[in-house]
């Protein structure tokens, strides 16, 4: 009760502070405000961002009392949030010469020069903050120093400094979320997903951190978990639109269209039609062969936004899949005219001359296909298959020349196995297998698929089978 009654005293006190000094704004005012009343007038302004009116007060409190060097340092802060960095950096020198209010004069120097862009010196400054402060303060400058890292792309120096943070106080949940999402942007989806979780074991109701967690997964394709973590997002937060965004995508990857569909138009009821949630819709309906609904989807998707070159993708493949391969075409060079970069749709194209039998430029749209993204495995194996038609022997050679340069295609040695079983070279065949099989034993295995033959060669069956 006294609590309050107090907050309420000094709110009040407050409030007659302010509408005082705003009296001496105007010249009307002869009431004396002491040092420890100025300060509050001054922290007020400044939590509220009002700059302006803060370094006025800073002013006033450095004409009545120059002795205490507390006015300097928020006037220095008054003019860093007014933008005024120069005139700010010259005030807190000053104060480091003096050597009062240590602690806040390197903090406030290291903020200007983080807002000058110079991380170097901001860093510096950081680290001295860090000798001099309390050691429950420690996390919090750790988080600053991150970011300078950050700002200068030490991403793995940003995340030895979180770690730092996390060890100063493991309840940082700032410091924890922050390094996961570092880890993210590396690429390293194993440690984000540990500090995903080591988050939720603490924060169990964060959406948010289910929803980073889903997407972690969703990039290791692991497709199964995504869904879980997204479904404790939803559930937590219902009407998290994104959530259901990206499980339907999850579902999309895992062919299970109708919960795709589903999950596709609760993202649309709760955040209004979007290209791509519509563009989605329709690749899930062409995966159902129901065409039209996947044309209409397309269609709406290029309304909102006519330069996407999904939906003119996916409105060129259902026009083929239709038998009108030409027309497809057409519509295929529309979507690479919007993204000339794209794999996929050279990919789609050189199938689509394939089906025309126009087999140079089927060949000429896989190799800048696999010159764009040589790893795409079903694009080597659809190249690998059209010239086997013409020439295993050339098929081979092709396939060799391609595997000196690129050597993370996974399916490539599991191809050569087959072109030189297909040319009589058994042994050689057999003896490649094997290191596949040490290598990759379940892409290896797909040896079968590629060739159903080989599932009556013996030997290719018992060395499978160790």
């Amino acid at each position: 009760m006294f609590d309050d009654e107090d907050d309420d005293f000094q709110e009040q006190n407050l409030n007659e502070d302010l509408q005082q000094f705003e009296l001496h704004l105007k010249g009307q005012s002869s009431v004396f405000l002491d040092s420890d009343r100025i300060e509050g007038i001054l922290d007020h302004f400044l939590i509220n961002g009002n700059y302006q009116k803060a370094k006025q007060a800073a002013e006033y409190g450095m004409e009545r009392f120059g002795y205490n060097q507390l006015f300097i340092l928020r006037k220095a802060q008054s003019l860093s949030g007014l933008g005024q960095l120069n005139e700010a950096m010259d005030l807190v020198n000053q104060l480091e010469k003096i050597g009062d209010n240590q602690l806040e004069v390197t903090l406030t120097k290291a903020a200007l020069f983080s807002q000058l862009r110079d991380s170097k010196n901001a860093i510096k400054y950081f680290k001295s903050a860090l000798i001099l402060c309390e050691p429950e303060d420690k996390d919090e400058i750790y988080l600053d120093i991150a970011m300078e890292y950050q700002n200068l792309g030490q991403t793995r120096e940003a995340i030895d400094v979180l770690k730092e943070a996390i060890t100063t106080n493991p309840q940082n949940e700032g410091a924890l979320y922050e390094i996961a999402f570092l880890y993210d942007q590396l690429g390293d989806y194993k440690n984000a997903i540990k500090c995903y979780t080591d988050f939720i074991d603490e924060n169990p109701y964060s959406y948010t951190a289910w929803y980073n967690l889903g997407n972690a997964h969703s990039k290791l394709e692991d497709f199964d978990k995504a869904v879980i973590a997204y479904d404790y997002a939803i559930l937590i937060n219902v009407n998290f639109g994104p959530a259901h965004f990206n499980m339907a995508n999850a579902y999309l990857s895992q062919e299970k269209f109708h919960k795709a569909i589903e999950h596709f138009h609760e993202c649309i009821k709760l955040d209004g039609e979007e290209a791509m949630a519509l563009c989605y819709l329709g690749e899930a309906h062409e995966q159902l062969n129901e065409l039209e609904l996947a044309r209409h989807y397309y269609k709406r998707s290029l309304e909102l936004t006519p330069m996407l070159s999904e939906a003119w993708l996916g409105l060129g493949i259902i026009t083929d899949i239709e038998g009108n391969t030409r027309e497809g075409i057409t519509l295929i060079q529309k979507a690479l005219h919007y993204d000339q970069e794209n794999a996929g749709i050279y990919h789609v194209l050189a199938g689509a001359y394939e089906k025309l039998n126009e087999i140079d430029l089927a060949k000429a749209n896989y190799i800048t296909s696999l010159d764009l993204d040589p790893n795409d495995e079903e694009c080597l194996s659809d190249y690998v298959d059209l010239l086997m038609e013409e020439s295993p022997l050339e098929a081979l050679k092709v396939l060799q020349e391609f595997m000196v340069d690129n050597i993370d295609n996974r399916i490539a040695k599991v191809l050569e196995v087959n072109l030189k079983w297909m040319l009589g070279q058994k042994s050689q065949a057999i003896e490649l297998f094997a290191k596949c099989l040490q290598e990759n034993s379940t892409k290896a295995k797909s040896i079968f698929e590629i060739n159903p033959k080989l599932l009556d060669d013996q030997d290719f069956l018992n060395l499978s089978a160790e």
